[in-house]
């Protein structure tokens, strides 16, 4: 699946951490961004997809995106840093997806449903996430649990900005969104890594209904 170009609506919590402001502000980036390490970013990602990370060197990179060696070090000190601007850049890619996804979706809870089911399926079919995840979970793995603070941050302050404005409105009863979507972020995780499970969440369906069944509920505890 090619991952969007459009842009999440600017995110902002009333009075928030200083870390969410920060991130909000990073994932609703405007359109003037280096166009260099965008370029960097889209070989690198044509790359990774083509080769998988393990066999894929920065000089590969640099081949992919038509440019020096020294300008991929420029911006990216090492490969390690690459990958996760790459993830980085692709979680902000599927936040923006799922904004448009759910758009035109009414109540807080049917978003809910239907963003999960979105998320997982764009997950698990994206040609990086979803397939380094079957090919090269080994390498995967690392930038999403132990190297995964700023990408997770990043997904909760999204959905914690999205639950905060529909508990101000009325239609949720929890006062505190952030740890409901810490957890929502969790779960989502868990399943995109870990698929097998008591819990059927194979099809759409499927993850509609686990989502009506565990994840509603959250939202509707005071």
């Amino acid at each position: 699946m090619s991952a969007g170009s459009a842009q999440p609506a600017p995110l902002g919590l009333a009075d928030p951490p200083p870390v969410v402001a920060r991130l909000a502000r990073a994932l609703a980036a405007a359109p003037d961004v280096d166009p260099i390490a965008e370029r960097i970013l889209d070989g690198a990602l044509a790359q990774f997809c083509d080769t998988g990370l393990t066999g894929s060197t920065m000089d590969d990179v640099a081949r992919r995106a038509g440019l020096a060696r020294v300008t991929i070090y420029r911006r990216f000190e090492n490969k390690n840093s690459l990958i996760e601007a790459v993830l980085l850049r692709e979680c902000r890619r599927c936040l923006a997806a799922l904004e448009l996804a759910v758009s035109g979706v009414p109540g807080i809870e049917q978003r809910i449903v239907e963003g999960f089911a979105f998320a997982l399926r764009f997950a698990r079919e994206h040609p990086l996430l979803g397939g380094l995840l079957r090919v090269e979970p080994q390498v995967i793995l690392p930038f999403m649990t132990v190297r995964a603070e700023l990408g997770h941050a990043v997904v909760r302050s999204f959905l914690a900005y999205h639950l905060g404005r529909a508990r101000d409105a009325g239609q949720l009863a929890a006062l505190d969104v952030e740890p409901i979507a810490e957890l929502m972020t969790r779960i989502t995780t868990s399943f995109l890594l870990s698929p097998a499970s008591c819990i059927p969440c194979e099809s759409d369906e499927d993850m509609r209904a686990f989502a009506r069944r565990y994840l509603v509920p959250l939202v509707n505890q005071p």
